[in-house]
């Protein structure tokens, strides 16, 4: 049976998904905060870990660290829960390793749903975690990129690839080795963020039998996985000193030398790395070594943010749409007008990731052909909302009121269930005019 480690201090929250969970075939252990998630985690071996971000003794960044290192190389997918404000902090979990996040309230199929993808994602290198082909766009930055692709994607140029955490770099870098005359080689994709300091070198170059305490066998490093085809080495920015030069004499001489091993290997690979630090500043502070910097930046490309890609936005909330219905079973043909607008004015902090996770949120509860606002999270609308009074005169008394007259209609709306009559009479009024306020606050 496939194991879940919940760490959760919330007590009532943690029993409803332990409950959950188990009832649909998953071991659950309970840990209410990171000394007893650590706890049980160093006990035994887990399939997947469901970590909230504030716990009462440590936040969970420095939690998923700890976890990463007590897992030993192991693939353990970690999905950080978080409240929709946190969705900036949400996108550093990212980062620094978390396999997902998702918000709270959870809804309870769109849990089951990333548990599983999660799950299948340790067993399938070519799970992405944005979109599984690359969409060129239409704006200018969108077509700039594709033409660079297009150009660098023939040589044997190594390309530095930056962009904002969630921008779709590993996609690009994925086009990229598809255009190429390596094509019908493998492409290994290193998450360097997600391994520790400790095993990055074995990932990397490999190990014999005996190398270290826990080599109970000769390993392959992914160099080496890549043979002939192309390396993609995402965060490189996170390998230590100690790597990066065993990293660059690779990259020099074509050879690797696996730990504690007297044999070299040779390594016919193209090597793109991608990041979201600025590593000419990480060779200025001296943690990243230039010599290396310059072998591997014989191309750079930078990957747009969501929010600077114009008319793109559509493009992929329709890609995305298309590959959520054929996912959850659904037939969406489109969104309505009120989350159009609040998608083009939000400034999506998370990128195509949270572009992504809302769609597919907002396609699992909409039983019919359109997507309301009703189905995206609440969270997302009520900061637009404030967001919205903010950037208001503070002497506009009206748009103040209409602001909390919404959120008031909105609130009531939830706690009866949508009972319409029912609200009515609790705000007082008649069912005409709460149909009227809801068509004029977008509410659905």
């Amino acid at each position: 049976m496939t194991r879940i480690l919940l760490i959760e201090d919330d007590l009532t929250f943690s029993r409803i998904v332990e409950g959950f969970l188990t009832k649909n075939q998953f071991e659950v252990t309970v840990a209410h905060d990171g000394a007893g998630g650590l706890h049980a985690f160093k006990k035994q071996t887990f399939n997947l870990v469901l970590l909230d971000y504030r716990l009462p003794d440590q936040v969970g960044l420095a939690l998923l660290e700890k976890l990463k290192q007590m897992a030993h190389g192991q693939q353990v997918p970690v999905i950080m829960m978080t409240s929709f404000s946190d969705i900036r902090t949400a996108v550093n979990a990212i980062k620094a390793g978390a396999y997902e996040y998702i918000t709270k309230p959870v809804n309870p199929d769109e849990l089951l749903l990333l548990i599983r993808q999660a799950l299948a994602g340790v067993n399938d290198p070519d799970m992405g975690n944005v979109q599984k082909e690359f969409v060129q766009g239409k704006s200018a930055a969108a077509t700039q990129l594709f033409e660079y692709i297009k150009l660098v994607a023939p040589t044997a140029m190594s390309v530095v690839i930056e962009g904002e955490s969630g921008t779709g770099k590993e996609n690009v870098a994925r086009t990229i080795h598809q255009l190429s005359n390596r094509a019908q080689k493998p492409f290994v994709a290193v998450d360097c963020g997600a391994l520790s300091k400790e095993l990055a070198a074995s990932e990397l170059f490999g190990h014999a039998k005996g190398s270290f305490t826990g080599a109970v066998a000769d390993k392959t490093g992914q160099i080496v996985m890549a043979q002939g085809g192309t390396l993609f080495l995402d965060e490189v920015g996170n390998l230590s000193y100690e790597v990066q030069i065993k990293l660059l004499r690779a990259i020099q001489e074509r050879v690797v030398q696996p730990l504690g091993s007297n044999r070299e290997v040779k390594a016919d690979v193209r090597i793109i790395t991608a990041t979201n630090d600025d590593l000419q500043e990480s060779v200025q502070k001296g943690v990243f070594r230039e010599d290396l910097y310059h072998r591997l930046n014989e191309f750079k490309l930078y990957v747009p943010a969501l929010r600077d890609r114009g008319e793109d936005l559509y493009e992929f909330m329709d890609c995305f749409r298309i590959a959520a219905n054929t996912e959850l079973n659904r037939t969406v043909k489109s969104f309505s007008h009120e989350v159009v607008a609040l998608f083009k004015q939000y400034d999506w902090p998370g990128n195509l990731r949270e572009l992504k996770n809302v769609v597919r949120r907002a396609v699992l509860l909409t039983p019919g052909e359109q997507a309301q606002l009703a189905a995206l999270p609440q969270e997302m609308i009520h900061v637009q909302t404030s967001d919205a009074v903010k950037a208001a005169s503070v002497y506009d008394l009206k748009a103040h009121q209409e602001t909390q007259e919404r959120e008031l209609i909105m609130k009531t709306l939830q706690e009866v269930r949508y009972n319409k009559s029912k609200a009515a009479r609790l705000l007082n009024i008649d069912r005409k005019t709460l149909y009227f306020k809801m068509e004029k606050y977008g509410i659905s």
